[in-house]
C-alpha cells in the first residue's frame, strides 16, 4: 500500500509553530535572556516553592526553567522533591514532548510513503529511504524478522537525493502498479541496481518527492536512512543512519 500527499526536535519547533506563539509573549527578563542564548520557551506551568516553571527546548532537548518569586533570577534544570521524584518530567512531557510527537507523527502520516509489513502491525516506524542508499538496504534487510513476523510496519518515506539515478528510481517505485511489491523486489536486487529509473518523472510524483525531501530537511536530517519511531512511553525518537545491532531492538521493539 502507498500513502500519498504532500527530528531533531529544535529544528521542527519553528516548522510546527509550537514555540512561535510562546516567543511573542512578554517574558520576564531572565527568561528573555535565556531566549537570547537559543532557548525556545513553549509555555509555563505551576511549580511548588513559590516559583514559576517554564517548559522549553534547547539543542533538541526539553528543558525546565524555574523563575524565582521576585522574578529576577531563573534556575535551569530539574526540580526534585524530598523523595527524589523529578517534578519537571510531567510538565515537560505534557507541554513539549507529547504535543511535538503528535504533530510530527501527523506530518509523517501525511507524507508519501510505501508500507512494508502488515497493516495491523502494532509498531509503526517511518524511515526516509533513498533507492540508492546501501544503508537503507541494510536496515531493510535487518528488519525482516520483525516485519515478516507481523510485529513492525516500516513506512518508507521515499526520497531521491544521493545520486543521478535516485530521483528516477524513487519515481519508479512510487509510480509502480504495486509499490509495496516494487519496493520488495528493489531491495532484494539492490546490489545489482534494483529498480530501473524512470527517464521522465510525472509532475505529480516529482511534487511528492520534493515534499518528502523538504520534510526530511525540516526535521533536521541530511542523509538516509533517517528513522523516526516512538518509545515505550509514546515519545518520538530519531535515528540517523542504519541502526547498530544494539539499537535494532530499541527501534524495532522486542523480537
Amino acid at each position: 500500500m502507498i500513502k500519498k500527499s504532500a527530528i531533531q526536535f529544535s529544528a521542527v519547533l519553528g516548522l510546527l509553530g509550537i514555540a512561535m506563539g510562546a516567543q511573542a509573549k512578554d517574558w520576564p527578563a531572565p527568561i528573555k535572556a535565556l531566549e537570547a542564548k537559543g532557548v525556545e520557551v513553549v509555555g509555563t506551568f505551576d511549580a511548588p516553592g513559590g516559583v514559576t516553571g517554564y517548559a522549553a527546548m534547547v539543542e533538541q532537548q526539553p528543558l525546565s526553567i524555574y523563575l524565582t518569586a521576585d522574578g529576577k533570577q531563573a534556575i535551569v534544570g530539574a526540580m526534585i522533591d524530598a523523595n527524589g521524584v523529578d517534578l519537571s518530567q510531567e510538565p515537560l512531557n505534557r507541554l513539549v514532548t507529547k504535543p511535538l510527537t503528535a504533530k510530527i507523527w501527523k506530518q509523517l502520516e501525511g507524507s508519501t510513503w510505501i508500507a512494508d509489513g502488515a497493516k495491523n502491525a502494532p509498531r509503526i516506524i517511518y524511515t526516509f529511504t533513498d533507492p540508492n542508499c546501501p544503508y537503507c538496504n541494510k536496515f531493510w534487510s535487518e528488519a525482516r524478522p520483525w516485519v515478516t513476523a507481523g510485529k513492525v510496519q516500516l513506512r518508507h518515506v521515499i526520497v531521491g537525493i544521493l545520486g543521478p539515478t535516485s530521483q528516477g528510481k524513487a519515481a519508479a517505485l512510487l509510480s509502480a502498479k504495486d509499490p509495496q511489491a516494487a519496493l520488495m523486489q528493489h531491495e532484494q536486487q539492490h546490489r545489482s541496481g534494483g529498480v530501473k529509473p524512470l527517464d521522465q518523472i510525472p509532475p505529480a510524483v516529482r511534487t511528492q518527492l520534493d515534499a518528502n525531501r523538504e520534510l526530511m530537511q525540516q526535521l533536521g536530517f541530511s542523509g538516509t536512512p533517517a528513522t523516526l519511531y516512538k518509545d515505550a512511553d509514546g515519545n518520538l525518537k530519531t535515528l540517523s543512519g542504519a541502526p547498530s545491532a544494539e539499537m535494532l531492538s530499541r527501534v524495532l521493539g522486542p523480537r
